[in-house]
């Protein structure tokens, strides 16, 4: 959703709605809520698939962090669930049972307005959900003593494309929140992280979402059992995709992938829309993030794209470079706190250039394309696109 300038690495962004729930009111116009109040009868953060801890006191934030527990068994992320409502022990008594399941993280959720972008944001308890991070992430203990001190940890394309430097201190929700490290946390739609503590001082709903590690078993039956038992209305994503897919393109069909038509409007309509800016997280017609420009621009040729990089990067095979053509994706890894994520993605223009959506302060704009970091080349497939989750 994102881009970069000519001979150096591209940087990328992420921002999608909580995975397209409906923010259901909003507090002092600053957090809008993906889950309404009530009395939750809510369970620890932490749950294993073995039994439920028991339940939690909440703990007003005070100025002596916390201290943090030392990092223990690192999980695999399976799937990020929002829900419209607090999640119930009841619940989670049911969701922890589903076969493969072997640990829940409860977090709360909210869309919260950083330094004028709406930016997804997990309220945890620091001590148990870094094991769910990346291990670079997982392993700094002062980046989550941070964290637990009341300062808000935003993602590195954020913090880079988004224009939020580190150390710095930026209206939020009822007032000023210091930006206290740069981590990104392995999930596409989380782009800040603050304590427990910190969220339900501003107004967070309580245990509105959870991760879940089942890293056993099949995402896409996993989603499935897990909508079985959670409340209507909830949504489930799953937080690294992977889609089996032949590598060599040669085993696709010429009907598996956009027609000239189609790749001849989505150039169009993404080339219409040069010195647009960049904005983080938005989405056009007037503005755009990387994977934003990406979205739009191929829906112009009814093609249903995911929203972010990482979604994107799924939507059809892996070619070699030398074999790109126009209308391909190309997408990058620049991100030192995850090495591994997609973190920026343009569009193949041909003759070595991209168009591309590159960062805050710059605009949509065709520049040589750049192999640093290069994660990979991808023909998009639209029947492929249009089942990624």
């Amino acid at each position: 959703m994102y881009g970069h300038r000519p001979r150096r690495p591209p940087r990328g962004h992420r921002l999608v709605p909580f995975i397209a729930v409906t923010l259901a009111m909003v507090i002092a116009a600053d957090v809008a809520l993906l889950g309404e109040f009530s009395d939750p009868e809510p369970p620890s953060a932490a749950v294993t698939a073995k039994k439920l801890a028991p339940q939690e006191n909440t703990v007003a934030e005070s100025k002596t962090a916390p201290p943090v527990q030392p990092l223990g068994k690192l999980r695999s992320p399976s799937v990020f669930v929002v829900t419209r409502k607090p999640l119930q022990r009841a619940t989670m008594e049911k969701v922890v049972k589903v076969k493969g399941i072997q640990a829940v993280e409860l977090a709360d959720a909210a869309s919260v307005q950083i330094d004028g972008k709406r930016v997804q944001t997990l309220g945890v308890d620091p001590s148990s959900f870094r094991a769910y991070t990346p291990k670079v992430t997982a392993k700094s203990d002062g980046l989550w003593a941070n964290i637990a001190g009341g300062d808000v940890a935003v993602s590195f394309v954020l913090g880079n494309d988004g224009g939020l430097t580190l150390g710095r201190s930026v209206p939020g929700p009822g007032g000023q929140l210091r930006i206290g490290a740069y981590a990104t946390m392995g999930m596409g739609a989380v782009d800040a992280v603050v304590s427990r503590d910190k969220a339900r001082s501003l107004g967070f709903p309580q245990n509105n979402a959870i991760v879940v590690s089942a890293p056993k078993v099949d995402t896409s039956a996993l989603r499935r059992a897990l909508l079985r038992v959670l409340p209507k209305g909830s949504q489930v994503a799953a937080i690294n995709p992977v889609l089996a897919a032949p590598k060599q393109v040669t085993q696709w069909s010429s009907g598996s992938f956009m027609s000239a038509s189609q790749l001849t409007t989505a150039l169009q309509a993404a080339a219409g829309k040069l010195g647009r800016p960049y904005v983080w997280g938005a989405e056009g017609p007037d503005t755009f993030d990387c994977s934003g420009l990406v979205q739009w621009a191929f829906a112009q040729a009814g093609v249903r794209m995911p929203r972010v990089t990482h979604q994107q990067w799924v939507t059809g095979p892996q070619v070699k470079l030398s074999q790109a053509q126009p209308g391909d994706l190309i997408f990058w890894r620049s991100d030192p706190t995850n090495p591994g994520y997609i973190s920026h993605v343009a569009i193949y223009w041909g003759n070595g250039k991209v168009l591309q959506a590159p960062r805050t302060g710059d605009v949509v704009k065709i520049s040589p394309l750049s192999t640093r970091n290069l994660a990979g080349i991808v023909r998009v497939s639209p029947v492929i696109a249009a089942r990624v989750r």
